[in-house]
Formats: structure tokens, sequence, C-alpha cells
């Protein structure tokens, strides 16, 4: 029983449209280590990826935005894609669940495009950062600080730029929750 109360569990959020990569890599990297992972979605079923210019693969949705609580949760992760992540920014439940996570001082991993849903917490203000290119300057508009690099790491916020990146962005995002002790340990 002690085993399981060690191990920690990531919500990976996203909807139909998100890169298939910047999805199925984190994943597996964070079950490779041994982490629980449950896919947060808006709805039940499945979610559909992109896959280079077309429809990727489908992947089941384990728990869905408005049953989801991030204090469940050790960290969260965010696949960029732009039809994923121009659903998820208009999304107030989805925003709240990112919001909670810089509340509680929780660990978020964003890739891409996934630095647009961050904007919509106002929760940027000099935060350092990298993203996909074509929102540098929504980032910077909305207080951060970006950074052309792999892998930005301010705090508890890691971001990378796009699927090149993904090695640096798993490598850090599994470093960070080795570090991070689970809230049910500390009480």
């Amino acid at each position: 029983m002690e085993k399981q109360l060690s191990v920690k569990r990531v919500a990976v959020m996203a909807t139909d449209g998100f890169e298939q990569s910047e999805f199925k890599k984190p994943i597996k990297a964070l079950k490779k280590e041994g982490f629980i992972v449950d896919v947060i979605s808006l709805n039940k079923g499945k979610i559909k990826g992109w896959k280079n210019t077309k429809w990727g693969n489908k992947f089941k949705v384990d728990v869905t935005i408005n049953q989801a609580l991030s204090l469940n949760y050790d960290m969260l992760v965010l696949p960029g894609g732009v039809m994923n992540t121009d659903t998820l920014r208009t999304s107030e439940l989805a925003i709240q669940f990112v919001s909670d996570f810089f509340e509680q001082k929780k660990p978020i991993a964003a890739i891409c495009h996934a630095g647009s849903i961050l904007i919509e917490t106002g929760l940027l203000k000099e935060k350092q950062l990298t993203s996909y290119k074509s929102i540098k300057t929504d980032l910077i508009n909305a207080g951060a600080d970006w950074k052309d690099e792999e892998v930005v790491v301010d705090n508890k916020l890691i971001t990378s730029r796009c699927p090149k990146d993904l090695p640096a962005f798993c490598q850090r995002m599994i470093e960070e929750l080795k570090r991070e002790i689970p809230a049910s340990l500390t009480e």
C-alpha cells in the first residue's frame, strides 16, 4: 500500500486536433517511469490527434474536465496543436484547471501552441518560457519573457517550442516529477 502512495499522477489535457507526437511521446515517457497518466478532455469518449497534415489516431479520454480535480494530480501536461489549443483556451473549466496548477504551485509542462492556453490564465507576467514561434508575440503581450530555447524552466513551468524538442521536454518533465513530493505524503 505504501508504494501506491508514492506513485505520481499526471493529467494530460487535450481535445481534438492535438499534435499527436506532443501527446504520445510525453505519455510514453511518463508511463515508462511508472507514473500514472490520465487523459483529460472536454467530453467523454475519444479524442483525435493531428499527425503531419491530416487527422491521426484516436485516444481514449479517462476523465472529463468537469470531473477533473487538480488536487488529484502532481503535474499537468499540455500538448500543442492549433485546433486543440484554440478549443481549450475558450473553455472556462479548462482554464480554471490550468490556473489551479499555478495556484497550487504544481508543475505544468506545455509545448508548442499550448502556451496560448497559459495566456488565458492571466498568470504569465514575468515568467520565462518558450513556445512555437507563431505565438511568441502573444506570450510577450501577456507579460512573459520569451526565450528561443528547446526547453525553458521557470520554477515549475516547463515549456518547449515544437516536436523536435520533445526529448529535452520529456526529460525535464520527468526530472521535475522525481523532485516533487506527492501532497498525500506531506499531510
